[in-house]
């Protein structure tokens, strides 16, 4: 059993702060279901209260690191190699159904790379972290991607673009290659979750388009550490920059990517 980093403590103990809020406003959340119109307002309050209590506690550990978080953009610190790229909330639609499938997520760059990063479900008190080189880790226990070789074995995750996104005539074609050859395709709605679902073995591989950086910034690094494959849906190397993504094990990664290219 590995032991937190003193960073990575830091970055634990900021989205276990954050999440605290959310997990009471999701208790409340399911009570508004019969409002119409209400629940769209509260999430967004919530990510928002979220945002502000990890951008505090993470400022407050190490001030000077710069913060791009999904609400509030890119906050330039006085240290230009350290950046935070959080999301307070992700699977804001879950949420917002009362669905108990949603994180907090947390990933540092340094100068260009991910080091290390956090993501926590509080409804399933799951916490994943990672710090690059050093594994892993679900609680106190090793991760390792899924050693599944064949696609007809597999069960792959996906997002699906929503209302006003672009994409569905590409996401229609890729899941017509890729379902054919599954044993199935999840739809979860939490990038985030779905990155340390690979990590931890339980989906084989997963693909997106039209991706954020806070959404894979620490699951792409939990896939790298617990033994498995990143790339662009194109297999390219930079998912951030390309804003997709494609993740497996190193026998399945090329297969699925030859699908995607169908």
């Amino acid at each position: 059993m590995s032991t937190p980093s003193a960073l990575l403590k830091v970055m634990i103990d900021a989205v276990r702060k954050a999440a605290r809020g959310l997990t009471r406003d999701f208790g409340e959340l399911a009570e508004l279901q019969v409002s119409r119109k209400g629940p769209a307002d509260y999430v967004s309050a919530a990510d928002l209260k979220a945002e502000q209590v990890l951008f505090e506690a993470l400022s407050a550990a190490r001030a000077g690191y710069g913060f791009l978080g999904e609400e509030r953009g890119l906050i330039e610190g006085t240290d230009k190699t350290h950046t935070w790229i959080a999301d307070p909330l992700d699977g804001t639609t879950n949420f917002l159904h009362a669905i108990p499938h949603f994180a907090v997520t947390v990933g540092l760059e340094r100068e260009g790379q991910i080091v290390a990063g956090v993501t926590y479900n509080p409804i399933t008190n799951e916490l994943y972290w990672a710090e690059k080189g050093k594994g892993c880790f679900l609680n106190d226990k090793r991760l390792r991607v899924a050693a599944r070789r064949e696609l007809a074995d597999t069960v792959l995750a996906t997002g699906i673009p929503f209302m006003g996104r672009p994409g569905h005539a590409t996401f229609l074609k890729e899941l017509h290659q890729i379902a054919a050859r599954v044993s199935g395709v999840r739809r979860f709605g939490s990038a985030a979750l779905d990155l340390a679902y690979v990590a931890a073995g339980r989906f084989d591989g997963y693909w997106e388009r039209g991706i954020q950086k806070w959404d894979i910034a620490a699951g792409m690094l939990f896939v790298t550490e617990a033994g498995g494959v990143v790339s662009d849906a194109d297999g390219g190397d930079n998912p951030m920059q390309a804003g997709t993504i494609c993740v497996a094990n190193s026998d399945l990664h090329p297969q699925i990517i030859e699908r995607l290219r169908g």
